[in-house]
Formats: structure tokens, C-alpha cells, sequence
């Protein structure tokens, strides 16, 4: 499933990341990667605020998409 479709506190695990290597790129410098753990702070209309190893993201929901986890 992913991220979009997880639920705000709980704390999931990144399974795969289906983009190409651009977007792969700059998700890992954002420290998002396969493996990685990942939560959901808010919801918005159009974005999700996402914490990654301590870090709080905005990531707009086109992009969440690509982020699937388990």
C-alpha cells in the first residue's frame, strides 16, 4: 500500500520506492529509502507531512504515491 493510504502516528516500514532514479535520488537525501522507517504527522488536502529519521517533510500527495509500504 502507500503512504496516502496510511494512517496519521502509526510508523511503517518503507517496502519499495517505484520512481525513477531522479526521485529515488532525491528521496534518499531526504533520507527515504527502502527499509527506512516512516510515519505520517498530518494530512492535508494536497500534501502529507511525513517525519523521516527525525525530520518532518512535506511531500505533495503525487509524490507519497510512489512511496510504498509495509
Amino acid at each position: 500500500m502507500s503512504i496516502v493510504d496510511g494512517e496519521k502516528g502509526v510508523i511503517y516500514k518503507i517496502k519499495n520506492i517505484n520512481a525513477n532514479n531522479e526521485i529515488k535520488e532525491f528521496l534518499f537525501t531526504l533520507g527515504c529509502f527502502e527499509g527506512e522507517k516512516i510515519s505520517i504527522t498530518k494530512k492535508l488536502s494536497s500534501n502529507l507531512i511525513l517525519n523521516i529519521k527525525g525530520g518532518r517533510y512535506a511531500i505533495d500527495k503525487n509524490l507519497a504515491y510512489l512511496i510504498e509500504i509495509e
